[in-house]
């Protein structure tokens, strides 16, 4: 599933080529994909809006259409593309958005587990309020996680994946960035002194960073919005890397199963 990085890239690439587009059309290929209201309805209010602006939150592609916005979370496998009209498509095409100057704006999804909807502002507003902290923002501090994880036995790695604390933290980034503060992932969130707090922010705020940087890993499906891979998985230290040798002491990584989830880490760095 596409994380935090992942998406922020294709957000970076899509506010350079879509703000002042203007929606001429919209095609609906699989209307399960569409969340709230009928495939038809959803292409009707989108057509003739224009993109003023394309943002993320959390895990989600937000593009501003001034007064309402439109929302795409890219579940497992979905892509958002921009071709140009006429251009090859590739398969599992879900919607087609035509935008003025010759330009689609393509939605694909091999499991159809992704959603695009439209929000009013007093709908945004409150989708927003229920989701966590923005990691990389000045609100993720390590006194805002020990206040937050004080009542918590949850370990902490599934703590750092649950939305409504901290967003845009998957599967990978959380492994990665647990290894990077040398703390283990099976700890109670609540056991974590004042010091560890500061490396798990440093150390998330750092792989993620990285990640942006080399534009997001691809293992399978993720494409940024030109359909091409993001460089990270080779820069992975402990994620999928069962039995290869820690990168800090040799130590051979484990791999256990959290929250029905693989975990990555090393017994002899991480405590």
């Amino acid at each position: 599933m596409p994380e935090l990085p992942e998406v922020e890239t294709i957000v970076r690439d899509l506010s350079h080529l879509l703000p002042g587009a203007k929606v001429r059309g919209v095609t609906v290929l699989r209307p399960d994909l569409i969340e709230g209201e009928s495939a038809d309805e959803f292409a009707a209010r989108l057509k003739g809006k224009k993109i003023r602006g394309v943002t993320r939150r959390a895990k989600n592609i937000v593009t501003d259409l001034g007064g309402e916005r439109l929302l795409v979370n890219l579940g497992m496998t979905g892509r958002l593309l921009v071709a140009r009209e006429g251009e090859e498509e590739t398969g599992h095409l879900g919607v087609r958005i035509a935008l003025d100057g010759g330009r689609e704006l393509r939605y694909h999804d091999a499991r159809r587990f992704g959603r695009l909807w439209i929000v009013g502002e007093d709908a945004w507003r409150a989708w927003d309020g229920e989701l966590g902290v923005e990691p990389l923002s000045d609100d993720f501090t390590a006194e805002w996680l020990l206040e937050k994880a004080a009542r918590s036995r949850v370990a902490v790695k599934t703590w750092l994946m649950d939305q409504a604390r901290v967003v845009g933290v998957g599967n990978i980034y959380a492994s990665e960035g647990l290894f990077r503060a040398g703390v283990d992932p099976r700890r109670p969130a609540n056991s974590l002194t004042a010091d560890e707090a500061e490396r798990v922010v440093a150390g998330v705020r750092r792989v993620l960073g990285d990640a942006i940087e080399h534009r997001g890993t691809t293992f399978l499906d993720y494409r940024d919005a030109r359909g091409e891979r993001g460089g990270f998985a080779a820069r992975l230290q402990v994620y999928d890397q069962e039995g290869e040798p820690c990168p800090v002491c040799a130590a051979p990584i484990e791999r256990i199963v959290q929250g029905g989830r693989s975990t990555f880490f090393c017994g002899a760095c991480q405590s």
